[in-house]
């Protein structure tokens, strides 16, 4: 058993022969100092007799303030220690500016740090002098004890947790710009125009009914894809200063394996550059899945990055795909005067996981707002002629059918980047859909390689990468991490959101299991009455017989806000009743919420 308290400093103590006290280290010490024989010192002695001066000061500390121990010292001994701190830290500051001439560019940071910056005070003299040796900086071949290649929210938020871990680390990324294809072309700037298209559509459509007179409402597309960028802009400078704080050395370039511990950088400047550790990420991300014999040309065939800026509001488009992404670019267009046509193979839009009867609720309400759809239809090809773009398709039934238009977007998902790495040299396995394959940890086929966000399995989402992202930095740093799968909400953020987090009806009758529905409709909600905002509903799916809660779905205001209290009371396994019998303020929308749990443990008040 370990000692505590006063214990340890009996433990940590010897007693002499007949003793009845402890004798400390220290007074051992000076006593064996005593009792030495006069006569002159030779080096090896002196030294002894310097450390042994040294042990006993530092041993006092926790006795004495640091100038009593220091003057209790002789006069002539702390005129050797004192030159010899100067001497040390001249010799530290030497090294220091001598390796910043050999590397200038060591990771695109300097070597000098604030330390040796500031004024050369007498207690600062011991600390300045270590220092360069102390980080590492006598070489810039050191390895680091985590390299990240990719900085989007998996590979930043990585990095960021690592470095937060005491791990030395390093993160490249060959956009030259972190955050990925989520901040740059992807999440963020599609929310600021979904955010101010749906502004610009109220204000020409809702205002007068709520006591607002508009004389005129004009479109400023210029200024509106102006804000998107400033957003983006302040984001990835963001990101950049959390790096600074945290001393994550950031490398803009193109990273390859060369061997599992080394990994070579092409740099956006110019010249390579090569970095090892000890551990290695990958989170690389995905990019658009493109449509076989189709080349997308970014101005009338687009992609999701095309979609971000056009620079004219197109008479017609034609999205294909009905999933997140196609749903949310076509909804922006549509509220600045597109006609949108989305055509999906399959039957329902929203994409795996969304409930039937929210999809079908959700069609209803886009169709309301000028959003056509043929679904079941396949796309044969795709054409330019004469200025515009045919989209050739098939039915179900083999009927056949053609949509011209200006824009087409191409939105039929993602595929992970994984091409360009050198995985192949190192060993790491890829599956059909060159995934990266890992185990539970994130651990590839090459050892000491891990993998996490859009590059593996599971869904790809921004939010899901960022908590792979702390699971795997966490366990380098202390060897536990965790991910639960099971409540990873999705948002699909058009108008109204829709928003889900676990098992649908299908999931839960594909497994057998047995459920019961709660649903509450905001139609019924006071402040949703209030922000004349009424569109749909709240959906619990719970256990039968527990009333633990297995999924929610809700469509409807704020949908992608309220769904974070599904997934907070899911990770603690709560039942519906518990939810229900949560006070939830009046009047919110959140109150939707409850009164969903409500009825789906027992009955709703209000409706």
């Amino acid at each position: 058993m370990l000692p505590t308290g006063s214990a340890w400093k009996q433990a940590d103590s010897s007693r002499e022969p007949g003793a009845s006290t402890p004798v400390s280290r220290t007074q051992r010490l000076q006593r064996l100092e005593k009792n030495q024989p006069k006569g002159p010192e030779t080096p090896e002695e002196r030294l002894r007799r310097l450390a042994r001066r040294v042990d006993s000061w530092t041993e006092s500390r926790s006795d004495k303030s640091i100038w009593q121990s220091w003057i209790s010292i002789a006069p002539k001994t702390r005129i050797t220690l004192g030159l010899g701190a100067i001497a040390f830290s001249l010799g530290g500051l030497y090294l220091a500016d001598y390796l910043e001439k050999q590397y200038p560019a060591r990771n695109n940071r300097s070597l000098s740090t604030k330390a040796l910056k500031q004024p050369l005070t007498l207690p600062r003299l011991l600390p300045i002098g270590a220092a360069p040796l102390a980080r590492g900086y006598a070489s810039s071949s050191e390895p680091y004890d985590v390299i990240v290649i990719g900085g989007g929210p998996g590979g930043y938020v990585a990095a960021i947790k690592a470095a937060q871990g005491g791990l030395k680390t390093a993160c490249v990324e060959k956009r030259g710009a972190l955050g990925g294809t989520c901040l740059n072309v992807g999440c963020i700037p599609s929310k600021s125009l979904l955010n101010n298209s749906h502004v610009f559509h109220q204000t020409q459509h809702d205002l007068k009914s709520r006591g607002i007179d508009v004389s005129e409402v004009k479109l400023n597309l210029p200024q509106m894809l102006k804000a998107k960028e400033g957003s983006v802009t302040a984001l990835t400078k963001g990101i950049e200063g959390l790096f600074k704080k945290n001393k994550v050395d950031y490398l803009k370039g193109t990273a390859s394996f060369a061997s599992p511990t080394t990994v070579d950088v092409k740099l956006n400047d110019g010249g390579e550059q090569q970095i090892e550790g000890k551990n290695i990420i990958i989170a690389t991300g995905s990019e658009v899945t493109p449509f076989p014999g189709v080349e997308i040309d970014e101005e009338q065939i687009i992609s999701s990055t095309g979609a971000l800026s056009l620079k004219e509001v197109p008479e017609k488009m034609v999205v294909i795909g009905g999933g997140v992404i196609g749903l949310e670019l076509g909804s922006v267009w549509s509220r600045l005067g597109a006609k949108v046509t989305v055509v999906e193979f399959q039957d329902a839009i929203g994409g795996p996981g969304l409930d039937s009867e929210v999809s079908q609720q959700f069609k209803k309400l886009l169709e309301k707002q000028g959003i056509q759809f043929k679904l079941g239809t396949k796309v044969n090809g795709i054409e330019k002629q004469d200025g515009k773009v045919m989209v050739r398709t098939e039915g179900k039934d083999g009927k056949e059918q053609d949509y011209d238009a200006n824009v087409v977007l191409v939105s039929i998902g993602r595929r992970p980047v994984t091409k360009g790495l050198n995985l192949e040299a190192i060993g790491v396995e890829l599956d059909k859909k060159g995934r990266v394959v890992v185990d539970d940890e994130f651990n590839t086929t090459c050892k000491g390689v891990k993998c996490i966000g859009d590059a593996t399995f599971g869904p790809m989402l921004a939010h899901k990468a960022e908590d792979e992202g702390i699971a795997v930095a966490e366990m380098l740093a202390t060897g536990y991490g965790h991910v639960n799968y099971d409540v990873i909400p999705a948002v699909i953020y058009t108008h109204p959101e829709v928003a889900w987090v676990g098992k649908s009806e299908q999931e839960l009758k594909d497994e057998g299991v047995q459920y019961k529905v709660g649903k509450f409709p905001f139609l019924a909600n006071s402040r949703a009455k209030t922000n004349v905002d009424t569109d749909g509903f709240v959906k619990f799916l719970v256990e039968k017989d527990t009333d633990k809660i297995l999924g929610v779905f809700i469509i409807g205001p704020n949908a992608g806000e309220m769904i974070a209290e599904a997934g907070l009371a899911m990770e603690y396994g709560a039942s519906a009743e518990d939810v229900a019998r949560t006070c939830h303020a009046h009047p919110t929308l959140s109150e939707a919420f409850k009164e969903g749990a409500m009825a789906a443990y027992s009955k709703p008040i209000h409706f």
